[in-house]
């Protein structure tokens, strides 16, 4: 499964880093998105080791130079999502525990849904940070905002109940958590239809932009995947692509219940989409992965 849980790592000098796909700032679509959805997907399948001739051919196979991809994973093994480990004669890389757990926890966020429901309860985050350290404040911010969290006023942010925990154990991983209170569980008694006030708080407009792109690029994709004639190769690219262009949205869209949101949200048809695309292809993307692995380790493909 994808890299798609915040983490970071102290490097060099105590400096922290985030590393995986959530760095947010890697743009769908890019080598370095790309290569980390990749290796979310089918790394950890292959024991966390992937040879670095067999990840170069399968992202050609995707359209990337190899060039391009050789950067990519300089700066992804600089930022801690591998370390060179070398088999034999055969020189690749392998992924770190943290980087496992990492993965792991973004699953649950990619590929399952939820729909928080409003007798649930909300979570209230306020943050305070010193003026010395303005570059956390914006960190905190920004931070939230990507995690699906809206802003009901400055250094106060709402979001779903059940989305407490993630979003305490991401601010501590990112030495942030010390600057931020947490209210959990509370009622909320807008004086106004709770849709209303929700499109002040969250910015649904752009989340539903997100849903109607992806609607948009992938809606013919269900009818070609499902063809008998489509190929292992077309399934393994049409994963990546897929995977790798769904993983932000399902950050940035908090669940909202329906009765907070417009009535033409078109959140549940983008995964609907998204879940019809990934049970299509999957089995076939798995089996290409190994087939092009399993034919570079036999001795006559060498």
């Amino acid at each position: 499964m994808p890299v798609s849980d915040e983490s970071v790592r102290v490097g060099d000098g105590g400096a922290r880093q985030f590393y995986g796909l959530d760095d947010f700032e890697a743009r769908p679509g890019s080598i370095t998105s790309l290569l980390r959805t990749f290796v979310g997907l089918h790394v950890r399948r292959l024991g966390g080791w992937i040879a670095v001739a067999d990840l170069v051919r399968l992202l050609e196979d995707a359209g990337l130079t190899a060039t391009g991809v050789r950067s990519a994973v300089s700066r992804a093994k600089a930022k801690g999502l591998f370390e060179p480990e070398t088999r034999g004669d055969t020189q690749g890389y392998g992924l770190t525990p943290q980087v496992v757990g990492m993965l792991e926890r973004g699953d649950a966020v990619i590929f399952s849904r939820r729909r928080h429901a409003v007798e649930d309860g909300w979570c209230l985050l306020s943050y305070s940070v010193p003026e010395g350290r303005r570059p956390d404040r914006y960190r905190i911010r920004r931070l939230l905002t990507q995690l699906g969290c809206g802003t009901v006023a400055d250094g106060l942010c709402v979001a779903p109940h059940s989305l407490a925990p993630r979003l305490e154990a991401l601010l501590a991983e990112a030495g942030l958590r010390d600057w931020v209170t947490v209210f959990d569980s509370a009622l909320l008694r807008p004086g106004e239809d709770l849709a209303a006030v929700c499109g002040t708080w969250w910015d649904l407009g752009a989340t539903a932009d997100l849903h109607r792109q992806f609607l948009d690029r992938f809606g013919d994709v269900a009818r070609e995947a499902g063809s008998p004639t489509f190929s292992r190769r077309e399934a393994f690219v049409t994963q990546l692509r897929v995977v790798d262009a769904w993983r932000p949205i399902p950050y940035r869209d908090p669940g909202l219940a329906l009765e907070a949101l417009p009535s033409d949200w078109p959140g549940d048809a983008a995964a609907d989409l998204f879940a019809t695309v990934v049970a299509q292809v999957s089995e076939r993307a798995t089996a290409y992965v190994e087939d092009v692995v399993g034919a570079a380790a036999e001795p006559d493909a060498r």
